[in-house]
């Protein structure tokens, strides 16, 4: 299966806005997620890039999100904490109920999966938990920058550098990590919960997976990352962890409920390419592009395309339900459907009263099975009689209205 990437933006627990990804199977989800990152990184971080991509591709739709103050989201890190990120992580699945359906799946990296260990009791659609070279204890974020935690615990802020980043961290942030309480809630987490681990992470000690897994409780599971690095920076390793992690997962997801039937479609620019579209009916999601010949990135059919592939699947399903009311087996129904504009004078089917240049699709109908002459004719009526079809030719009215602007967006 394909997936696709939308760019998204939802309120964290300040109401400031979080810059976030929702990556999409290009068909049905079977469940949304979350993935949270590692300390000081970001949504695109290579490992949570790769794991949410992957799962997308094997059907569970993935929010990932910069923690507020980092990457592209609002607000200042300096007033941050380990609690703040809880709180983004619940008005995560907050958003994802309101807007998609809400997360079943959490999932931590690093500093990340220490927080989503705390925010599961706080979700209550969550079915199931994993952590990837996470830290037992929310505290040993600490050591990142062991060196400056006298003077931050003196002078109450300072500044530290991280992956080549300037970070100021005050004694707030050490005063909150403190106060957690990791194991206990571990203990309590009633949730399935997989750790993933590297033997060698020099970031994150393996003995950190062991006293996560010692506090948990059944069932759970452990996987080791042999080869592996704290941020999974070869591919290979990441795709191993969503290969792993869909596979362990889908014993815990329920497929998403049905949504109420509705005859609306919406359609929305994702961003990933100029022209690329996602359109979502009912429980489905599809691309729509244009291709490269005209500066789209032809990741999908284009929107006559659609039109096309409407007039084929509409025509076949009429002549399947014909076929079965009248008890006839006349083998399977295929169609071509070719659409082109052509000046209404040289068009010799499409009748009188046409002038200029028209829309004209040529549709060829194979039947598979042996039908003679009569039931051929028969057919070919019963094909005109297609809903799309004399949609198509009929006369039809677009009625255009701009949506009210959001009030919320200017307070």
């Amino acid at each position: 299966m394909s997936w696709f990437s939308e760019r998204v933006d939802f309120p964290g627990h300040d109401g400031g806005m979080l810059a976030a990804r929702l990556d999409l199977p290009a068909g049905d989800i079977r469940a949304h997620a979350i993935l949270a990152h590692c300390f000081t990184c970001s949504k695109d971080i290579f490992a949570a890039t790769r794991v949410a991509q992957a799962l997308a591709a094997r059907g569970v739709a993935v929010l990932r999100f910069d923690f507020t103050g980092l990457g592209h989201s609002d607000g200042e890190f300096a007033n941050t904490n380990f609690s703040s990120n809880i709180a983004d992580l619940v008005a995560a699945a907050d958003w994802l109920r309101a807007t998609h359906a809400a997360p079943q799946l959490l999932i931590g990296h690093s500093l990340g999966g220490a927080a989503v260990l705390m925010a599961a009791g706080e979700i209550p659609e969550i079915r199931a938990v994993a952590t990837i070279g996470a830290p037992a204890d929310a505290a040993h974020v600490t050591h990142s920058f062991a060196a400056h935690v006298e003077r931050i615990e003196a002078e109450g802020a300072a500044e530290v550098t991280l992956a080549g980043r300037k970070f100021t961290i005050r004694k707030q942030f050490l005063d909150d990590l403190k106060g957690t309480r990791a194991r206990e809630r571990i203990g309590a987490l009633k949730k399935p919960l997989l750790i993933f681990h590297a033997p060698l992470d020099e970031t994150v000690g393996i003995d950190n997976a062991k006293v996560i897994y010692e506090a948990a409780k059944h069932p759970k599971s452990f996987v080791s990352l042999d080869g592996a690095d704290h941020l999974l920076t070869r591919p290979e390793d990441a795709i191993y962890v969503a290969d792993m992690l869909s596979t362990w997962a889908a014993r815990y997801l329920s497929p998403a409920e049905t949504p109420p039937t509705t005859t609306q479609v919406e359609v929305t620019e994702t961003g990933a390419s100029p022209f690329q579209q996602l359109a979502r009916a009912g429980v489905h999601t599809l691309l729509a592009d244009e291709p490269a010949s005209v500066g789209g990135a032809n990741t999908g059919p284009s929107p006559y395309d659609y039109l096309s592939i409407a007039l084929g699947a509409c025509t076949t399903m009429t002549l399947r339900m014909y076929a079965r009311h009248k008890k006839l087996d006349p083998g399977r129904f295929s169609v071509t459907v070719d659409h082109g504009k052509v000046h209404a004078e040289d068009c010799k089917e499409c009748g009188e009263g046409r002038t200029g240049r028209i829309d004209r699709f040529e549709r060829v109908i194979t039947i598979e099975g042996a039908v003679d002459d009569t039931l051929r004719a028969r057919l070919l009526e019963i094909a005109d009689r297609c809903p799309v079809h004399r949609t198509l030719e009929a006369s039809s009215v677009v009625v255009t209205r701009l949506a009210e602007p959001d009030q919320t967006a200017t307070e």
